[in-house]
């Protein structure tokens, strides 16, 4: 401890407002000649350790960084449900809380007012009724420090919750979580969202309205077997009016914030034809939606390398980096706090990582600080679940909540040098979310530049697509193989899940596999830049194919554009630590043109399906020998097995390629990215045969590229979730969510 307060006293005297702390010092000087005089063990050690205590939180209070009297919070339990997407569901709440302002933090006798109790709401369902007998989540303060907001819920518990209940038994207007505002004076208290979906999360946007995270696009997660709709990012004017989708992503995203540039920082679950508790980390986008990037955590070696999730992120104030919880999967936003910094290259590990709580574990990743838990299972040990929901005053402060026993979390100032000091705990409730009451800076305005109207938002495929411009495909952090050039980009559509439960219905080989479409292939120019459309407002990826149309990279996360946006990549994973040249001497080629079209590509490849796609193929080519042989694998597409899956599909799946989703699938896919060369058809032993001859059948190019394609597409069988049996029997079914 002495070295602890050592460190506080040095920092605290080096800023540059630093108060005088002289005689604190004498006095720790005093305290370390003691300590080395008396016996380890002997009776007057605890006094020396209670004079320590005190004079290292008369130093910590004496920051000032501390230049504010209150601290506006929430007091709330945690979920019933240990799970990091069921814990923003209304009905797992615990009743009770509230909002409170604490009064006179730092001083000797702090106490806590409830700010909401006995204000009535002014509209809405709710009208003329205090938010009594709820749960309260989420705050936010304003950049003035006038206002806040936060979500409450009834906390309704329509039925038992089973992990086979409708979804429709359990969410309604009472059960689920809804934004509301207020004046802190204490009035004004106004409802912005109602309805049976989930909305919690709101943040104040620079340019005045609000974003916030919500169930309403619809979908849900591919693990499991309870209902658990997605939830993206959403956005709507501070009246709660016109409603925006901001993110297509197409599973769920956490905890917006503003950084100092006026960007929104998220959480966001990342996970296409890949290991489902592999990536949940820090994202960037612009207010608007466009632009969804990360260069941080995507992409691990493996799973214990680093943090399992990071969860409340937040910029720290005059700085380029980002205070985080450390968070699990199989749990709540709760465990040790880390720094991260995205200016040094990120190595799928620690690099951009720097503890600030080094005695608390990683809750899943860790079975000790520092010591990697691979035998786990993805299971969670809640022990490291104490600290939560972090508010940075720089990068070595910062007010949050924390309890050992994960029960009863208190308001806490803590420090970069291993200290703690408790500023408030109700024993009754757990607190939330403590921020500075006091004006801050508000980041800039960053302009729209696309044209978002809640119309064109809900529409699935709207009728004006975005566009895609890469300046050179070639540019990458991965070798792409020798003598391969790049001549075309496949752009795929994935479809939301629309049925709860995991692999209900099985879509393909692949575990947790999502139904997809290929809806575009453009040209790539011989200096590697492409420039085309895209369709708007759905989730998509690219693929990056040789001249026989194969594809060599593949994306394992997606992205989306909004009506009219143009995402412009630099390559195809490139480093993210490079700036793109923008003192070319010429435009790339592709950006000399106009942006190549929309071009539908086969049928039975949007969506992509294996009876209309493969089993042509199959008809005219296969079958009648392979019916002549009782010895062969049979090609039937009329007959069907397990998962509703045909005979054919059986039989090609044994040598087609697929990667795996779920919990643990890293050890089949062996990576949690992509290797050019090493994906699709090109790595499938399927391919392999069929060009090499089969008993002296060629296949035609046309019938190949059809097969090529069905296996640079995770090899799926069904091309939506309903309406299974038509699927099989080869009719057109295009998925209800987009």
């Amino acid at each position: 401890m002495l070295r602890r307060a050592a460190a506080l006293l040095e920092d605290i005297q080096a800023m540059d407002n630093s108060p005088d702390l002289r005689d604190e010092a004498r006095a720790l000087r005093r305290l370390a000649a003691i300590a080395g005089e008396i016996a380890p063990n002997g009776p007057k050690r605890g006094d020396l350790f209670a004079e320590l205590c005190a004079l290292k939180r008369k130093i910590a209070l004496r920051n000032p960084l501390l230049d504010f009297e209150r601290i506006v919070f929430l007091k709330h339990n945690r979920a019933r449900y240990e799970h990091m997407v069921d814990q923003y569901y209304g009905f797992h709440a615990e009743r009770g809380g509230g909002v409170f302002v604490l009064d006179d933090a730092f001083g000797n006798h702090p106490s806590a007012r409830d700010v909401v109790s006995g204000v009535h709401v002014e509209n809405g369902r709710l009208r003329g009724k205090p938010l009594e007998n709820g749960s309260f989540i989420s705050l936010e303060l304003s950049y003035d420090a006038q206002q806040i907001l936060f979500a409450w819920t009834e906390a309704q518990v329509p039925v038992t919750p089973t992990d086979r209940t409708p979804m429709t038994d359990l969410w309604n207007a009472h059960s689920t979580y809804h934004v509301f505002s207020a004046v802190l004076a204490g009035s004004g208290l106004r409802q912005l969202t109602d309805g049976p979906s989930n909305d919690f999360d709101p943040c104040y946007l620079p340019n005045g309205r609000i974003c916030f995270v919500s169930e309403r696009r619809g979908g849900f997660l591919r693990c499991g077997i309870r209902p658990n709709p997605t939830y993206t990012l959403h956005d709507m004017r501070a009246d709660g009016s016109d409603i925006r989708v901001l993110s297509f992503h197409e599973t769920h995203e956490w905890h917006p914030s503003v950084n100092n540039d006026g960007m929104i920082v998220y959480t966001r679950w990342d996970y296409v034809d890949r290991d489902s508790d592999m990536a949940h980390h820090l994202w960037l986008t612009y207010p608007d939606g466009r632009d969804p990037r990360t260069s941080h955590g995507n992409y691990p070696a493996y799973r214990e390398a680093r943090p399992w999730m990071e969860m409340s992120i937040r910029a720290v104030p005059n700085s380029r980096k980002y205070v985080a919880v450390a968070a699990p999967h199989h749990g709540q936003a709760y465990g040790s706090l880390v720094l991260i910094d995205l200016s040094v290259p990120d190595d799928g590990a620690m690099a951009q990582i720097k503890r600030i709580t080094p005695d608390v574990a990683f809750p899943e990743s860790e079975e000790a600080p520092g010591v990697s838990c691979e035998t786990h299972r993805g299971r969670n040990n809640r022990k490291s679940e104490v600290y939560g929901t972090p508010w940075p005053l720089n990068e070595n402060y910062y007010l949050c909540v924390y309890d050992r026993g994960q029960k009863n979390y208190g308001i806490c100032l803590v420090d970069a040098f291993g200290n703690r000091e408790l500023l408030y705990r109700d024993p009754a409730i757990s607190c939330l979310d403590p921020i500075p009451l006091r004006a801050r800076s508000t980041p800039p305005v960053l302009p729209t530049t696309i044209q978002s109207t809640t119309k064109s938002m809900l529409a699935g495929l709207t009728a004006e697509p975005g566009y895609l411009a890469v300046m050179n495909i070639y540019d990458s952090a991965r070798l792409w193989p020798k003598d391969t050039p790049i001549t075309a980009l496949r752009v795929v559509q994935l479809f939301p899940k629309t049925t709860p439960a995991q692999d209900e219905p099985n879509i393909g080989v692949g575990n947790q596999s999502l139904a997809r479409g290929v809806v575009t292939t453009a040209p790539v120019e011989a200096d590697g830049s492409v420039y085309c459309e895209v369709p708007a407002g759905v989730p998509i990826y690219f693929q990056a194919l040789d001249a026989k149309g194969r594809a060599v990279q593949s994306m394992c996360s997606d992205t989306y554009v909004h009506p009219g946006e143009t995402l412009t990549c630099a390559g195809c994973h490139e480093s993210k630590q490079s700036a793109g040249n923008a003192l070319l001497a010429q435009a790339p080629l592709a950006m000399r043109r106009p942006p190549s079209p929309l071009k539908p590509d086969v049928e039975g490849s949007y969506p992509v399906s294996f009876p209309r796609l493969v089993q042509p193929v199959l008809n005219s080519h296969c079958t009648a020998c392979h019916e002549n042989e009782k010895t062969t694998l049979k090609l039937d597409g009329n007959a069907f097995g397990k998962w509703g899956w045909s005979e054919s599909y059986h039989a090609l799946s044994r040598t087609a390629w697929a990667r795996h989703g779920g919990n643990g699938s890293l050890k089949i896919d062996g990576r949690s990215y992509s290797v050019p060369g090493e994906i699709g058809a090109r790595a499938s032993p399927l391919l392999k045969m069929l060009e090499g001859g089969h008993y002296g059948v060629t296949l035609p190019p046309d019938a190949l590229y059809r097969i090529t394609l069905w296996l640079d597409c995770n090899s799926v069988f069904y091309g939506a979730y309903d309406r299974l049996d038509e699927q099989a029997r080869g009719a057109h079914v295009v998925p209800s969510l987009f």
